[in-house]
């Protein structure tokens, strides 16, 4: 689906069906942001066929994915950032949104429904002061929004963390080692996306490029302090999984380690019983204990209760069990 907000010189901003190619010429003062979401390939022309971008930064947008990155272009810029996703399955994750930044434009590509874009396209209709304010400032806001819808998803991220350290020494299973493994996907997830993504606003905040006037790096700087903030919490997450995975590990080696002790006990209390009735199990005369024939299996029952009793007392004074 494709949409135009468009602003012309001391007009308001309208919902148009189509790019006009004059708006774009660059002795234009028509401000234009074209949204493209999910685009099919007759949408996509528009941006070769009215925009002329280079065919590489088109072949990137309209590709499934791509990491935050900045290039500059003659005559715009081509930036890719990543908002969180909506309606997925998976706890933690990203779309990522390309950028075309032009003296007059601002085109934005995104696979599906983006909240950041739908809630800035809902402010261009509502007041045109958005939109007369140039694409650097739309630009600027978009990412914005952006960066702060992460806040909330960290946060989750904490509480989830939180509830695993609780969890990790009251019930190790194989389950609880599944949402461990999880969380560490999220976390090697919410990492790969924050530290590109943070470069690029450097970029932005130390205006190297021309199309970014100095208030907008003011901006751009404070997105680059939160996203340092996400960036170093995604390390000490990183951190704090892997040693609730180690602590995890041990809890369930100490379990199976029980579970082996008791076993060797048992195996090792029943080695002398075994020797001891496989021997008068044999059909060859031995010597009898006291007593008549009845005696005799009680005897032997009494000599294995006091073997066993033996070797407990045993094991208890060396501190084996």
């Amino acid at each position: 689906m494709i949409s135009v907000f468009v602003r012309e010189h001391g007009g308001r901003t309208r919902v148009v069906d189509a790019v006009r190619p004059e708006w774009v010429e660059p002795a234009s003062d028509t401000t234009v942001w074209v949204d493209l979401a999910a685009p099919t390939p007759e949408e996509g022309r528009v941006l070769s066929e009215v925009f002329h971008f280079h065919p590489l930064s088109v072949e990137d947008a309209l590709s499934a994915l791509q990491y935050p990155k900045i290039e500059p272009y003659p005559g715009y810029l081509y930036a890719v950032l990543h908002g969180m996703d909506v309606g997925t399955e998976q706890r933690f994750a990203t779309r990522d949104i390309d950028f075309f930044l032009g003296a007059q434009f601002l085109v934005t590509v995104h696979p599906g429904v983006s909240r950041s874009i739908g809630k800035v396209g809902t402010f261009c209709t509502r007041d045109s002061r958005v939109l007369g304010e140039g694409p650097g400032m739309l630009f600027y806001r978009i990412v914005d929004t952006m960066v702060d819808n992460y806040r909330p998803e960290v946060d989750k991220l904490s509480e989830r963390l939180d509830e695993l350290e609780e969890e990790v020494f009251e019930k190790p299973n194989t389950q609880l080692a599944r949402r461990i493994l999880n969380f560490k996907k999220d976390i090697s997830s919410l990492r790969q996306i924050v530290l590109p993504q943070r470069d690029v606003t450097g970029r932005l905040a130390r205006r190297e490029f021309t199309l970014i006037t100095e208030q907008l790096a003011y901006g751009f700087r404070d997105i680059h302090d939160h996203l340092v903030r996400l960036s170093d919490e995604a390390m000490f997450f990183q951190d704090r999984i892997t040693s609730i995975l180690d602590a995890h590990l041990s809890a369930v080696s100490n379990q199976l380690n029980q579970v082996m002790k008791v076993l060797t006990i048992i195996a090792t209390l029943f080695m002398p019983l075994t020797v001891f009735t496989g021997m008068y199990g044999m059909n060859v005369p031995l010597p009898h204990l006291p007593g008549g024939e009845g005696a005799q299996f009680w005897w032997i029952l009494g000599i294995m209760f006091a073997m066993s009793a033996t070797m407990l007392a045993y094991f208890r004074r060396r501190r084996w069990i």
